[in-house]
C-alpha cells in the first residue's frame, strides 16, 4: 500500500475529482442531452412521415378531442371558415431561398365561432430590411388544407412591435398573438403548448409554404454514444496514468544500487603495545 501513497497527493486527488466530475456529467447530462434530442427527432420525423400520406381530418375533430398529445402536431387537416379582415401580422428573421423573409399571419374563423391563426406562408424582404405590400387573404367562405404546428414560444427581450405599417412578431406563438392581434384564439391541443394552422401549398390566401424540416434524425444519436464513450475513458484513462506512474517509480527503485557499508577504521597499536604483544605471552 505504501507505493499507492503517491495518490495522496493534492495534484492526484485535484485529477481524480476532475475525472469523476467529468465522467458523471457524461452519464446523467451530455449523453442524455444528445439522446433526448435525437429521439424527439426521430419522434417529429414519424409524425411528419405518418402525415404525407394520410387523409386530412376535420379540424373540429382535433379541436373536440381534449385528450390529444403531442401526434397532433403535423397532422394534416381541413378546415372551412372565413379570414377576417385587418389580421395580418408578421414574423420576423425568416428565410426564404436563402435570402431575408418574413411570414405572415392571419386569423380564420371557422363556421362554428372558433378562430384559429394560420400560418399563410413566405414572403420575401424587400432589400433585405422591409416588407414587401401583403395582400389581404380572399374574402368570403374558404376551405383550406393545412398542418397542425405547435407554437414556438416566445424569446423574453423580443417584443411585438409595429414597424412598416405592420404588427411584428419574432416568433409564432398563439397566447402572444392574442394580444398582439387582439382576438380571443383557440390554441389547437398539441400537448406542451397550443397549436396553429400552417398553410398547404395553392391555398387560398397562401404564400410560398414554409418547408417541412427534412426527415433526417441528425448526429444525436452519435454525439450521445460518443458522451458515453468519453465517460468510461475517462476513468480509464486515469487508471493508466496511475499504472504508469507505478512502473516508473519501480524502474527507478531497480536501477538505484543498494548504500554501500562504511569500513569501520581502528586505531594503529603503538610500538609498546606491539612489544608487549609479542613478549608478554613468554612471561
Amino acid at each position: 500500500m505504501r507505493r499507492l501513497t503517491f495518490l495522496l497527493r493534492p495534484s492526484w486527488l485535484i485529477l481524480a475529482v476532475l475525472v469523476a466530475a467529468f465522467a458523471y456529467l457524461c452519464f446523467t447530462v451530455l449523453a442524455p442531452w444528445q439522446l433526448g434530442k435525437n429521439t424527439a427527432t426521430s419522434h417529429r420525423n414519424e409524425l411528419i412521415a405518418d402525415s404525407v400520406d394520410a387523409a386530412p381530418i376535420d379540424i373540429t375533430a382535433v379541436l373536440d378531442n381534449k385528450d390529444t398529445d403531442s401526434r397532433a402536431e403535423w397532422r394534416r387537416v381541413t378546415a372551412t371558415g372565413a379570414y377576417l379582415p385587418d389580421s395580418t401580422a408578421l414574423v420576423r428573421l425568416r428565410h426564404l431561398d436563402g435570402a431575408p423573409a418574413y411570414a405572415v399571419l392571419s386569423i380564420f374563423r371557422l363556421d362554428d365561432g372558433r378562430i384559429l391563426l394560420v400560418d399563410r406562408g413566405l414572403v420575401a424582404a424587400v432589400d433585405g430590411t422591409r416588407p414587401p405590400r401583403i395582400p389581404d387573404p380572399p374574402a368570403g367562405s374558404q376551405h383550406i388544407e393545412a398542418r397542425v404546428r405547435m407554437s414556438e414560444g416566445v424569446t423574453p427581450g423580443k417584443d411585438p412591435s409595429v414597424q412598416d405599417g405592420y404588427r411584428q412578431v419574432y416568433s409564432i406563438d398563439t397566447t402572444q398573438e392574442t394580444a398582439v392581434l387582439q382576438q380571443p384564439l383557440t390554441a389547437i391541443p398539441t400537448g406542451e403548448r397550443g397549436g396553429y394552422l400552417q398553410l398547404d401549398e395553392k391555398q387560398p390566401g397562401a404564400f410560398t409554404p414554409t418547408p417541412l424540416p427534412q426527415l433526417d434524425a441528425g448526429p444525436y444519436l452519435s454525439y450521445g454514444l460518443q458522451w458515453l464513450a468519453f465517460g468510461i475513458m475517462a476513468p480509464l484513462g486515469l487508471g493508466y496514468f496511475v499504472y504508469a506512474e507505478i512502473r516508473e517509480r519501480r524502474k527507478e527503485k531497480a536501477l538505484t544500487p543498494p548504500p554501500t557499508e562504511t569500513p569501520t577504521h581502528t586505531t594503529a597499536p603503538t610500538k609498546e603495545q606491539r612489544l608487549a604483544d609479542r613478549y608478554g605471552g613468554n612471561r
